[in-house]
């Protein structure tokens, strides 16, 4: 694949300040079509191949993007759709799932982007919920689709497998137009479906609204005409979306790489003199770790991006001292809430916090008994925002179980992470609530543990999880992943080189190591696998 070429043409990019109150993607995108037709909008790529080259893919231009976003939204509209009903993809990342998903919203129709790698029984219930009109899969989905709603949704193949009705067969006209829809900030924009590492799937409803601040806060961030945005993560996940949306909005070229690899990502960053990135903490360890990291000229880039799970601060000034460009890393919900930003290039003292509350974002700490903690004490993070979600779908009780509000009615969000801040406002993490390990009374934070035992020599990942104990309720066991080339000690050497190092109450019960630690699409530590695992580990040698 050729390295970008992009158009000299400028598209419409706006000062945040100057931004209007709200307006939508999808009219963005069609100023930009009418300004820039020839400027890339998306590239779908694949990583290196062997003979070291870029797999070739498809790409549109933002009048390509624009007449298919117009054929997605007519067909929708021929297919009895109308603004609010929901359609559902579940496919492998590409051009024509974006141009799907983009042309949806330009017909006010709610998008429901679901994970390709969800179990069939947890896929049916997300497709369900949704209340989906359409389902637009793939053949790589095929085996998480299966037999969902058959005989009541109607398929199209993005790619064109058997299975449904292929979308080019689908699609309008090349010359069709839809009739135009006047969306408004509160109508829903997409269901994302988030269960977190636990429980059944929950879908959250985020609206337009939602979505533009989004975008104007990336108007702070350098995105623009120039912008080219490399993607590895998928786009059901919210992780991508909020990096997609504003490149797209202010005219960018968005590169999109279905799977990601450490290799091939680099070459991809180098070729295309890539700008900004979404990057979770774990691809930026394997990228960090690669011995041929500092051989590729990565000078291009002018702002990363990381959220959707901790990031250590060593692993942080790693990025710093080593990549070009600037280090944001977010914290906050797909629920929306409040957003706490720390911009690590600005802050390098910081690094083991996640910033300070955005502009306009109200973050506070609360006890047990949903009382605000004094200044210096621990909480639970609740957060409110211009930009939180309608409540999830179909499910009032659980909506109300998220919700805190003030004593004056504010409505906030219950993130279920414990924290502090510090006398500068900066937000220090501790651990999900859940996650706390409650032993003799005693809370055991997992993250101190986690972080001491990634000073051992031995050790490259580490995660606690509290497993039950007859003695003490619960009691701390870490899984280990050892690491490469280092001589590893055995498991009771290492607990107790841990236990020497802590008080009483915080010594692990036992050590076990692990080639790799279970992780969701979007890097987070999968815990309830490793209680799981334990569990039947701990049967097995009964």
């Amino acid at each position: 694949m050729m390295p970008l070429a992009l158009s000299p043409h400028r598209a419409m990019t706006t000062p945040a300040a100057t931004l209007p109150a709200f307006n939508t993607l999808p009219a963005l995108i069609r100023a930009h079509a009418q300004l820039a037709p020839d400027r890339l909008a998306l590239v779908e790529t694949g990583s290196a191949t062997a003979g070291g080259k870029a797999a070739t893919g498809h790409s549109l231009t933002y009048a390509a993007l624009d007449r298919l976003m117009d054929r997605v939204a007519a067909a929708l509209q021929h297919s009895s759709l109308r603004p609010g009903d929901a359609i559902a993809i579940c496919a492998t990342m590409s051009v024509h799932y974006a141009a799907v998903f983009l042309g949806a919203l330009r017909a006010g129709v709610v998008v429901a982007p679901l994970a390709p790698g969800s179990t069939p029984d947890s896929f049916a219930r997300m497709l369900s919920d949704a209340g989906a009109r359409l389902l637009f899969t793939d053949a790589a989905a095929s085996d998480t689709v299966g037999t969902a709603g058959a005989g009541q949704i109607a398929r199209i193949t993005l790619d064109g497998s058997g299975g449904g009705t292929p979308l080019s067969n689908w699609l309008a006209a090349e010359d069709a137009r839809p009739e135009p829809v006047a969306i408004e900030p509160g109508w829903p924009f997409n269901i994302i479906y988030s269960s977190g590492t636990t429980g059944a799937p929950k879908g959250i409803v985020q609206s337009h609204g939602m979505r533009w601040a989004h975008v104007t806060r990336g108007a702070t961030y350098g995105y623009g005409p120039e912008t080219v945005t490399l993607l590895s993560t998928p786009l059901y996940s919210n992780t991508t979306l909020v990096v997609f949306f504003p490149t797209l909005a202010f005219g960018g070229t968005v590169l999109l790489m279905p799977r990601f690899d450490a290799a091939g990502y680099l070459k991809l960053a180098q070729d295309h003199r890539v700008t900004h990135t979404m990057l979770v903490p774990v691809q930026y360890q394997r990228l960090m770790a690669r011995p041929d990291f500092d051989q590729h000229d990565l000078s291009a880039f002018r702002m990363k991006f990381s959220t959707s799970a901790p990031f250590h601060a060593a692993l942080k000034a790693d990025v710093l001292a080593r990549w070009p460009g600037g280090l944001v890393e977010f914290y906050g919900m797909t629920e929306g809430g409040g957003t706490c930003i720390l911009e690590a290039h600005l802050h390098p003292a910081k690094l083991h916090t996640v910033g300070r509350p955005a502009e306009g974002h109200d973050i506070r700490l609360i006890d047990d008994d949903g009382r605000e903690v004094a200044p210096g004490e621990a909480g639970e993070v609740v957060g409110h925002s211009g930009g939180m979600m309608t409540g999830y779908h179909g499910q009032p009780e659980k909506t109300r179980e998220a919700e805190w509000f003030a004593p004056d009615g504010k409505r906030f969000i219950r993130t279920g992470d414990v924290g502090r801040f510090d006398a500068d406002g900066f937000l220090t993490l501790f651990d999900r609530k859940k996650d706390m390990i409650i032993s003799g009374g005693f809370n055991i934070y997992p993250s101190d543990l986690e972080a001491l035992l990634r000073e051992h020599p031995a050790v490259a990942e580490a995660a606690v999880v509290g497993v039950p104990s007859a003695d003490w309720g619960e009691t701390p066991v870490a899984f280990v992943v050892p690491r490469p080339g280092a001589e590893s000690p055995d498991d009771a050497a290492l607990r107790d080189w841990l236990n020497n190092r802590v008080g009483k109450t915080q010594r692990l019960a036992a050590v076990r190591f692990v080639a790799e630690l279970p992780r969701s699409a979007i890097g987070k530590v999968l815990k309830r696998e490793l209680r799981d695992w334990h569990a039947g580990a701990a049967a097995a040698d009964a």
